[in-house]
């Protein structure tokens, strides 16, 4: 695999992973009783950005190892995963 299509995989694979990261660990205002005035009742308490960040990552970086291993290192193709 070459550099550019590979950083191109893992951007799309980071984002995939980040819509999946996200629910987790969230608590929303309506769940913790602290409705702050003049926002939603379901807007989360706390975001930790960076904790769901670093998760996204390591999800995204070992699964686009798999898919490196997969596609890079045995030379499989497209046609051979659905065969």
């Amino acid at each position: 695999m070459k550099l550019l299509p590979s950083i191109a995989i893992y951007f799309v694979i980071w984002w995939l992973c980040l819509f999946v990261v996200l629910p987790f660990g969230a608590n929303s205002q309506h769940e913790t009783g602290e409705v702050t005035p003049g926002t939603d009742a379901s807007a989360p308490t706390r975001l930790y950005v960076l904790r769901r960040v670093v998760a996204t990552t390591l999800l995204a970086a070992i699964i686009f190892a798999c898919v490196y291993l997969y596609f890079g290192v045995y030379g499989k193709t497209l046609e051979d995963l659905v065969g």
